[in-house]
């Protein structure tokens, strides 16, 4: 999964539209984008649209509320089957079980809703490893508007004051086997250039996808998280090589060596 759009759950009226786009997930909100009066207007829409396109299931992702109200959510949302919830505010493993005990309750027949837990806080950063660990989890997200906000980083143009951190959730999420997270959004929506840039540099640091507030970003990154033509071709042939060889190592055409850290690397790229 590339593209996930956060569409706000009291606009039914974008539901379809983002659904028949370019995004491979449709990521309806039904937090922060949502005022407090229609929380419970938001939920109802979200889910009797849901459950209205069953055979687009598997490109539907809910975020929830935190606390009781999100509580709420999840025993709602559960019933109706998305793909997978985005947990707002965790910021513990505990968290993440709590509302895994909450799926399990209230969600029907054989498709298990998946979890992303969204990190947005220091507490979240440090317990990355282990909320990565926990029942459910499918991959990471990290929230940085609420992340600087809560450390005070005042990231610049290059974003490297937030390095460290998207460091750590790229390390957490591979030790614990799960896949690699989802690159936070840019609320920028209008500088596609800059939002290029920026998906580049993620992409190299090892997230493999990343959240959209607006459909002009999704082709962008889109673009990003594809791989070319030219690197699928030459991991083809380096696996086919590197098979033929069954030596454990071997030179390629550029007179690179080429060891099984290289192959894992290729395999992984024609698995995406």
């Amino acid at each position: 999964m590339r593209s996930a759009l956060y569409v706000p759950g009291n606009r039914p009226d974008l539901f379809a539209k983002a659904l028949t786009g370019r995004c491979d997930v449709v990521l309806l909100d039904l937090e922060d984008s949502v005022p407090l009066r229609d929380k419970e207007s938001a939920r109802a829409e979200v889910i009797a649209w849901v459950r209205s396109v069953p055979a687009h299931r598997s490109r539907i992702w809910v975020r929830v509320n935190s606390g009781e109200l999100g509580n709420a959510d999840l025993a709602a949302v559960a019933a109706c089957g998305p793909a997978a919830v985005c947990l707002a505010k965790t910021e513990s493993a505990r968290q993440v079980g709590a509302a895994a005990d909450i799926l399990d309750r209230y969600e029907s027949g054989s498709h298990a809703v998946r979890v992303c837990p969204l990190l947005e806080t220091a507490t979240a950063i440090y317990a990355a490893r282990e909320i990565a660990m926990a029942p459910r989890v499918l991959r990471l997200q990290i929230g940085e508007a609420d992340l600087c906000a809560d450390t005070g980083i005042s990231p610049g143009a290059d974003e490297r004051e937030l390095l460290a951190v998207r460091s750590q959730v790229v390390l957490a999420a591979a030790a614990a086997g799960i896949a690699a997270p989802l690159a936070p959004v840019r609320t920028d929506f209008r500088d596609l250039d800059a939002l290029r840039v920026s998906t580049h540099a993620l992409r190299r640091l090892g997230f493999r996808g990343r959240a959209c507030v607006h459909p002009a970003q999704v082709p962008v990154v889109n673009e990003v998280f594809t791989p070319s033509a030219a690197d699928l071709e030459r991991a083809r042939a380096l696996v086919a090589d590197f098979d033929a060889a069954a030596s454990g190592v071997m030179v390629d055409d550029t007179g690179a060596m080429v060891d099984l850290a290289v192959i894992r690397h290729a395999r992984r790229l024609l698995e995406q």
